[in-house]
């Protein structure tokens, strides 16, 4: 991997901190292009969505570039969900990188052309400031396919789960309800979010378990953080409701340390350790 693409599919960027992010993987080795679109904005969104459609099919399609990483999250992705000519991302496939608002599409990537992607650092957000050794290290260990092992701390109902890792950000998850994005097999359904009371946390999985696909192919439970929540005890007694293992405790997260997760690739979670490729 030689070339990195920075992309600007959601939120307004901020310049200073794509600068940092492209200068420090300067300094690892990488040769970065940014988007065309990368400094636009259209009140809170990173310009247009015909110029991040424009933007998305140039990356995809340049030979160039190695891997695509996202600029940051906030709003936007969903936007283009249905406008997106999948054939191209299917004829050309490479890592393509981010989380948060992303996984709109991390999750329609998978399902739509079958490409492996992966929940793990944004520019912005993690190169563009001090990354850690942590994040940095998973990072690229996801991305070499080795096999990664994680322990989670709080068991809620012990099992043991395979499939493929699948999910990502629990309000962005759910809003991609109405279309065609669960995977038609079993997976281990990992989630986080910040900023969201207890109660919809609850609503919004009481939501995907509605769904018969998801009931039906969901086999497991992984959480990661749920930052800023309003009362853990809550949230506590209903995971111990779930019908399927479920186990917290795992850095998938907003925070700085956070490991990434190649979402597709064959899982299995048994007591609180989950292994991808193992």
């Amino acid at each position: 991997m030689k070339t990195i693409g920075i992309i600007a599919l959601s939120g307004a960027c901020d310049k200073e901190k794509i600068e940092n992010s492209k200068a420090y993987l300067e300094q690892m080795g990488f040769t970065v292009k940014l988007s065309k679109n990368i400094f636009d904005r259209n009140r809170y969104l990173a310009g247009s969505d015909e110029g991040k459609l424009e933007a998305l099919y140039s990356f995809f399609e340049d030979p160039e570039i190695d891997l695509i990483l996202n600029a940051r999250g906030g709003y936007g992705a969903i936007r283009l969900i249905n406008q997106i000519n999948y054939e191209v991302i299917k004829n050309n496939p490479k890592p393509f990188v981010g989380f948060s608002d992303i996984t709109a599409l991390l999750l329609m990537f998978y399902k739509k052309c079958g490409m492996v992607t992966y929940h793990g650092p944004m520019a912005s957000s993690d190169f563009g400031g001090v990354i850690s050794d942590f994040t940095n290290e998973n990072f690229f260990k996801a991305l070499n396919n080795e096999p990664m092992e994680f322990i989670g701390n709080k068991i809620y109902y012990q099992g043991e789960a395979k499939g493929i890792i699948w999910g990502g950000n629990l309000a962005t998850v759910v809003s991609l309800c109405g279309q065609d994005f669960i995977p038609d097999e079993d997976f281990i359904f990992f989630a986080e979010d910040l900023n969201e009371p207890v109660y919809k946390i609850d609503k919004m999985f009481q939501q995907l378990f509605n769904i018969d696909n998801f009931k039906k192919y969901c086999k497991g439970i992984v959480l990661g953080d749920f930052l800023y929540l309003d009362n853990e005890q809550w949230l506590d007694e209903y995971f111990e409701t779930l019908p399927v293992p479920a186990v917290s405790g795992f850095k998938i997260t907003h925070a700085q340390d956070k490991i990434t997760i190649p979402i597709g690739k064959s899982a299995l979670l048994r007591e609180n350790v989950l292994r991808i490729n193992g």
